[in-house]
């Protein structure tokens, strides 16, 4: 994967308070007081009204998973897929393209995690046991992604280019780790190895032996597979559902495909493309309003606000440039 460089270390103290800069960056710190932050989340969730905890049953029906994820062991895919993430995380490093934790936009993307992470449960209740993380790329690709086991990255570029609001990344964020919730990429690879060695060889590889060689095979996979039409509508639909109930707007939805299509002007048609074409997103999100908006409404809302990173400077002979 190229990871093209934006050098997050050399912040001169702009990125953060000096308490925070001092703060301890270890992977091994970092992900521990996410997690415990998570677990706050998660006792505070409680305090949910009863009206939305109803909406439970509703959000587990949408949850459904596919049965071809099965030829494919959960354990063994997100086993892979922390290895690739990690793997990820260290090419960054390397570039100077790692965000530290001091960094504003990752405080601002944990904080957002850590409102919608606990509903994450009621979805796919292995997500309970996951070990999440979120790390910020120095990129300039409009990407974000959650990896089986709740490994959440997002793009520099997505954040300032778009210049996205708390609501915008949040429906990002409730999109993608929808795909983890449901599945997506267990489904995709089980399909495919099973068009390719049929299942009595997918048990013959789990079995014995051979695990390495599959976790490598598959960590390759995670961050090339392309989701269906029908994959990328479910991760909207939950990402709505997670979106509203951590208290973010979900009509944010709309002004985020908005400026995709604005962004992404010159892209293929919709019959030429495995993701819902920008348009039929608004309208299918806008359908969805009814549903969520009374979930929104009874949720508790963020106490902090967070702006997007500044716009970039225009490049030298730049016709945009003023």
């Amino acid at each position: 994967m190229d990871i093209r460089e934006h050098d997050f270390q050399n912040d001169g103290g702009r990125w953060g308070s000096p308490a925070l800069a001092a703060r301890c960056g270890c992977a091994l710190h970092s992900r521990r007081l996410f997690s415990a932050a998570l677990a706050t989340g998660a006792a505070a969730s409680l305090l949910v009204p009863a009206s939305v905890l109803a909406q439970d049953a509703a959000l587990a029906k949408m949850c459904k998973r596919s049965a071809a994820g099965k030829l494919v062991p959960a354990a063994q895919v997100e086993q892979a897929a922390a290895q690739q993430y990690r793997q990820l995380q260290q090419q960054a490093a390397q570039k100077r393209a790692l965000a530290p934790d001091s960094h504003p936009q990752l405080i601002r993307l944990r904080e957002i995690a850590k409102r919608i992470v606990p509903f994450s449960s009621e979805c796919n209740d292995a997500a309970a046991a996951w070990k999440w993380e979120v790390s910020l790329l120095g990129s300039p690709e409009l990407n974000a992604f959650c990896m089986p086991g709740g490994k959440i990255a997002f793009y520099f570029g997505i954040l300032q280019k778009l210049q996205l609001n708390d609501d915008e990344v949040a429906v990002i964020m409730g999109h993608e780790v929808a795909h983890a919730l449901l599945e997506h990429a267990r489904e995709r690879m089980g399909k495919t190895t099973g068009v390719r060695i049929g299942a009595a060889a997918i048990s013959a590889i789990f079995g014995l032996g051979g695990v390495g060689d599959a976790l490598v095979n598959m960590g390759g996979q995670l961050l090339t597979l392309t989701f269906s039409r029908e994959d990328e509508s479910e991760a909207d639909l939950v990402g709505l559902d997670l979106c509203a109930r951590a208290g973010y707007d979900p009509r944010a939805g709309v002004s985020l495909w908005q400026k995709m299509a604005t962004a992404s002007k010159g892209s293929p048609p919709q019959w030429l493309s495995t993701h819902p074409a920008g348009a039929t997103r608004i309208k299918d999100i806008e359908a969805q309003l009814p549903r969520v908006l009374p979930i929104y409404n009874a949720a508790a809302k963020p106490t902090q606000r967070f702006e997007p990173p500044a716009k970039a400077a225009p490049k030298e002979g730049d016709s945009n440039k003023p």
